[in-house]
């Protein structure tokens, strides 16, 4: 990777961002239009060090196997189930994918970026109860989710979770599911394998260089104006296609394109901090990752989690998140970037949220007044006997949750989750939200290579499907396909324990 510009020419293809959305577009584009010229540029000195950064997101590998907001329960108790049984298809791609990366050189073991972890799902008194058994039942249904285990007897969870359940009222009523199918995954050390891969490819690399101009040029190609962050020099090139996978810094440069369709799309900001141990004796008694259900008023990411992390090598315990707020897009930003992202075309949008969102807005402000105290005892709620003095807090990543207008009511709604932005003529994209996108990052990649490079996805198909076996195919209508590709990937990528 460089920080020099120097050897910077006009490529067909400019990657803004050094993340797992930009390293996962390089990796896809090698396989469907091998001879493109792609050149990133990123602005910080190492990619992988905003979202993507192990520290900076959750690492579950989200595959819905126990994230309880993306299986809601209807006023009648039924449990919906499509938007689980859609993450979970989208995981299977990002890993068939990454199995093929292994295969085909890869650099360095799976294991440096994922590892086999129970994912559990939590919940305690009747009502969770009852909701956990209608979950169990919609899922188990699934082929996606077979073999998930459900349990309401306290002794069989101090065996499944021992941490959460040594020191817990015994009177309590519990419940709780697992697969023992879940992953973490370290999307840092990923992205930074994916880099150096297509690095090897010929993609150029450069860090410590700011996008900080998109425009359009009469012949349809992009300017790309690029600031040194060293030197503040300031050099442009000209490229046929532009993605912009900047993570919160994506919304104003799509505002500087001047593109049409990221009118009335605004973004809101919110940080997340989590209680952090490297302690042998807990981590030894806590296998597994647990997740909750999210507090009234709280945002989806906010669901509360105990997860074993793996990263650099290192075992540790996350619990959290704890909400906080920040005006800034990037831990690395600025200030003045929600007030400058502010536009006439989507003020309309920003104050509706604003108007409609008191329950956020108040959760928000009581979790910015909360002491390290109160902290503590949130924790507790999870593990009964936390001893504060185990525990450190860590800040994570910011993420942009994103703001659009509703085509129905012309009001702006909060929407927790990813946007893919594609200019009409496939020119120009970017991605804004936050999870579960690392997890997915294949499925939206792929979408946008079939939007912006139809004729080369056409070409390569045979290729594209020999990537990933399920292309183009729904594995949960085809249960022989879908146990291969589990066989195959669990093998490749060493998930057999």
């Amino acid at each position: 990777m460089s920080t020099d510009l120097g050897s910077a020419t006009d490529p067909d293809v400019v990657l803004v961002g050094g993340g797992i959305m930009s390293a996962t577009l390089a990796s896809l584009l090698g396989v469907v239009a091998p001879d493109r010229t792609i050149t990133v540029f990123e602005s910080a000195p190492e990619v992988a060090g905003e979202s993507s950064d192990a520290w900076n997101n959750a690492g579950t590998g989200h595959a819905a196997l126990c994230e309880l907001n993306y299986t809601p329960a209807g006023p009648d108790g039924r449990v919906d189930t499509a938007k689980a049984r859609t993450i979970n298809e989208q995981f299977q791609v990002s890993r068939q994918f990454w199995s093929h990366l292994v295969r085909t050189g890869l650099t360095g073991s799976p294991k440096e970026f994922i590892s086999p972890v129970p994912h559990v799902s939590f919940v305690t008194g009747e009502e969770g109860r009852a909701y956990m058994r209608a979950r169990h039942a919609a899922l188990s249904a699934e082929p996606l989710f077979a073999g998930l285990e459900y349990t309401d007897s306290p002794s069989e969870l101090a065996g499944w979770v021992p941490l959460v359940m040594d020191g817990r009222d015994r009177t309590q009523v519990v419940a709780a599911t697992r697969s023992v199918a879940g992953t973490d995954v370290d999307f840092g050390s990923l992205t930074r394998l994916l880099f150096t891969q297509a690095e090897d490819r010929g993609v150029q690399v450069h860090t410590g260089q700011r996008v900080t101009g998109l425009d359009r040029l009469g012949d349809g190609r992009w300017k790309v104006t690029v600031t040194d962050r060293r030197t503040g020099e300031e050099r442009s090139v000209r490229t046929r296609f532009v993605f912009v996978g900047a993570g919160g810094g994506a919304l104003p440069l799509l505002q500087e394109a001047g593109i049409p369709e990221i009118r009335g799309f605004g973004g809101f900001p919110v940080s997340g901090m989590f209680l952090r141990t490297r302690s042998p004796e807990l981590v030894t008694k806590h296998q597994a990752k647990v997740y909750g259900q999210a507090a009234v008023g709280a945002p989806p990411m906010s669901v509360p989690h105990l997860d074993l992390r793996l990263v650099d090598g290192e075992y540790s315990l996350l619990f959290g998140p704890y909400a906080g707020w920040s005006p800034k897009f990037l831990k690395s930003g600025s200030v003045f970037d929600l007030p400058l992202s502010v536009k006439p075309n989507n003020l309309g949008s920003m104050l509706g949220v604003a108007r409609t969102e008191l329950a956020l807005t108040k959760y928000l402000v009581s979790e910015l007044l909360q002491s390290r105290s109160a902290r503590h005892r949130t924790l507790t709620e999870f593990v009964p006997l936390a001893e504060q003095a185990d525990w450190d807090m860590i800040t994570a990543g910011q993420r942009v949750q994103v703001i659009k207008r509703d085509p129905a009511s012309g009001r702006g709604v909060l929407q927790f989750g990813t946007e893919l932005i594609v200019g009409a003529d496939g020119s120009i994209a970017g991605l804004l939200g936050a999870s579960p996108g690392a997890s997915t990052a294949v499925s939206a990649m792929l979408t946008l290579v079939e939007r912006a490079f139809p004729e080369q996805v056409a070409a390569n198909r045979a290729a594209l499907e020999a990537a990933i076996p399920s292309y183009g195919r729904d594995l949960s209508s085809d249960p022989a396909l879908l146990a291969r590709v589990r066989a195959e990937t669990m093998q490749t990528l060493e998930l057999n324990g």
